[in-house]
């Protein structure tokens, strides 16, 4: 973590604590756009049923329409933020790997309207000016990429620095409960699930995960994707709205 000042702001920066993902997508072809971020069931790119299924679940959860401004944090190459982007009057979409920035800006910034930043999630954040008008926010399927101490941190900050926000979807959370399930044994056991550098991070029960939440300020309301989506047996989203402040 490092300090510095710039323009009269005090900016902390922290570095990713899991930056596979940008040797990865430097690994996959210019045009696997699923394979970079790993969307992928046994490294094949998900059919496009399952992308729709995701883009229209977050699309629902958050209501989006064209009032809305989105944030969308560990936003991979913007394949999937570009589909929501467009229901909103502007989206601004930040990673850490500036591989991936790189292609979302080339794919996917088009008339400038929406914009792709590199910098990690929490960064970011602690950055943002609280005019900066969000009234939206979705991370989907990296928030497990985090420490639990850092992720509640970044919860927390959402909630302190981006006052205008109305709704946050954190997606495809792995189900500590659920865990067995996915392993197909007994084997969970004998897995680290509190290591934000395992192949799919950190787990979480819906009963902490909601905690975690309201610890930082918000509403929780856990849900399950339908069963005909591939992850649908070990993972759960959560949608949060902010908690009134004690001076409202």
């Amino acid at each position: 973590m490092t300090n510095s000042v710039g323009t009269g702001i005090a900016m902390t920066r922290f570095m990713p604590e899991n930056n596979s993902y940008d040797a990865h997508a430097r690994a996959c072809s210019d045009d696997d756009l699923w394979g970079q971020v790993k969307r992928t069931v046994n490294g094949k790119p998900l059919p496009d049923a399952q992308i729709a299924m995701i883009i229209n679940r977050v699309s629902t959860q958050l209501a989006l329409d064209k009032s809305d401004t989105l944030l969308d944090l560990c936003c991979g190459n913007a394949a999937l933020s570009t589909q929501w982007f467009r229901q909103c009057t502007q989206g601004v979409g930040v990673d850490a790997s500036p591989h991936l920035i790189e292609i979302a800006n080339t794919r996917f910034a088009g008339d400038g309207r929406d914009r792709y930043i590199v910098s990690e999630a929490l960064s970011y954040l602690l950055s943002t000016p609280e005019n900066a008008g969000f009234t939206k926010a979705v991370c989907y399927g990296s928030l497990q990429y985090f420490s639990r101490e850092r992720a509640g941190a970044l919860l927390s900050a959402l909630r302190e620095n981006l006052p205008t926000l109305q709704r946050v979807m954190i997606g495809n959370i792995p189900d500590r409960d659920r865990a067995a399930l996915f392993f197909n044994s007994d084997r969970a056991d004998n897995v680290d699930l509190d290591s934000p550098l395992s192949p799919i991070g950190v787990w979480y029960s819906a009963r902490a995960f909601s905690e975690l939440a309201e610890a930082s300020g918000w509403h929780c309301e856990i849900s399950m994707m339908p069963a005909e989506f591939h992850a649908s047996h070990y993972r759960f989203d959560a949608l949060l709205s902010p908690m009134k402040r004690a001076s409202q």
